[in-house]
């Protein structure tokens, strides 16, 4: 049978890079001694009064449609959260409610990128843009995040990508996989770059309320900006709820009726108890924010503790997120070789980051999603690893 060229746009390496978690998962499930620090799943519960919610709604009817672009309580609740947090001046009709911030994104792109337009990232870059980018018909650019510069990203080699066919940037800040997170003065020259050039800016904001130390900056908030900006975010990372499927654009009022209409013909809204759920978190934040975003710090500075001496092994200081980076080039393995390896020997499953890009290679991304026991565990067990391949090259 046939298919459309389009099954061919949505495919690619970044759909393959998660062999090693996809074989260690199966391991776990048939009871081997496995951790898993391969996937950004938060080990914390959803807190039990945005799952009390949801429960109060079903039982009281709220199972029948919703809202295609999301209720207007919910909306205007994240419109609410998004004028505080980032200082655009936002109201409900602003925000459209999604299936998640992969979904917001995907939709996003739809509605902004033309068949044969280029949109900027940065590299690495997370594995599904590449068929979100795809998808659309449109090319991506990449510019590259290098390692030493502890992968932030130098608004000057944006610069020099753009050109008559580029549409749009996309941009993850705190960014996945590096943790790196974008300071106000990166920012400003990239808005600047958008209003010179007329350029959408499509800001994946899902790890904004995980920064430790930096400070957020999100560019809808920036002068001239909110007009062209499409900020992407969900509860999924702070909430703990990505297993809710809830997430939302902030976009320009003509682009959210777009956005609105292809939700219409794709997803036909999200399910009204998920919404008051999700209403009841961004109403009445649960004290267990504040202690999952320490806890995230606390793993952070463990795994950086842990592992910045081990012979081999140099270690990434995120800023923000629940990744870390480890260059593992002084073992003299290659990332996808390190991490088979590693799960072969000691149980561990960490993804090799040269899926996200070539500016990510020779590196393994470590999640923080697991307790502070395990993950010391974990890093015993790395630790292990290294050393013995420290010896093997004596």
């Amino acid at each position: 049978m046939r298919y459309s060229s389009f099954v061919q746009r949505i495919g690619g390496e970044g759909a393959a890079a998660w062999d090693t978690h996809t074989r260690a998962s199966r391991l776990k499930r048939e009871g081997a001694d496995i951790i898993l620090l391969s996937v950004g799943d938060p080990d914390f519960d959803t807190p039990a009064e945005i799952a009390d919610a949801a429960i109060d709604a079903i039982r009281s009817g709220r199972t029948h449609y919703g809202d295609v672009i999301g209720d207007h309580s919910l909306r205007t609740a994240i419109a609410k959260h998004h004028q505080a947090t980032t200082g655009q001046a936002v109201d409900a009709d602003n925000v459209v409610v999604m299936a998640g911030a992969q979904c917001s994104l995907f939709a996003a792109a739809l509605c902004v990128l033309d068949i044969g337009t280029e949109v900027i990232v940065p590299e690495p870059a997370y594995v599904t843009y590449e068929a979100v980018v795809g998808a659309s018909g449109a090319k991506m650019v990449h510019v590259p995040l290098r390692a030493e510069r502890e992968f932030q990203l130098d608004p000057e080699d944006v610069a020099r990508a753009i050109t008559p066919k580029t549409r749009a940037l996309l941009i993850n800040s705190p960014h996945n996989p590096t943790g790196a997170v974008f300071p106000r003065k990166t920012w400003e020259r990239l808005a600047e770059l958008c209003r010179k050039h007329d350029l959408w800016l499509l800001s994946d904001e899902v790890y904004a309320s995980l920064t430790f130390e930096a400070e957020q900056v999100s560019p809808g908030g920036l002068a001239g900006m909110g007009e062209r900006t499409v900020t992407i975010n969900s509860l999924s990372k702070s909430h703990a709820m990505t297993g809710w499927r809830i997430g939302w654009a902030v976009a320009p009022h003509a682009l959210a009726k777009h956005l609105g209409t292809l939700s219409l013909c794709m997803l036909y809204g999200s399910p009204p108890f998920i919404q008051d759920a999700a209403t009841a978190a961004l109403g009445h934040p649960p004290h267990e924010l504040a202690e999952m975003k320490e806890a995230y710090r606390r793993r952070r500075d463990l795994v950086i503790g842990r592992l910045g001496n081990v012979a081999g092994l140099r270690c990434h200081r995120p800023e923000g997120g629940m990744f870390a980076m480890v260059d593992v080039r002084g073992t003299g393995l290659s990332a996808q070789r390190f991490s088979t390896d590693l799960l072969d020997a000691e149980g561990v499953s960490v993804l090799a980051a040269d899926a996200f890009g070539p500016s990510a290679a020779g590196h393994v991304r470590i999640s923080l999603g697991t307790g502070e026991d395990e993950l010391g565990d974990a890093c015993d067990r790395i630790q292990r690893f290294a050393e013995d391949l420290a010896g093997k090259r004596r």
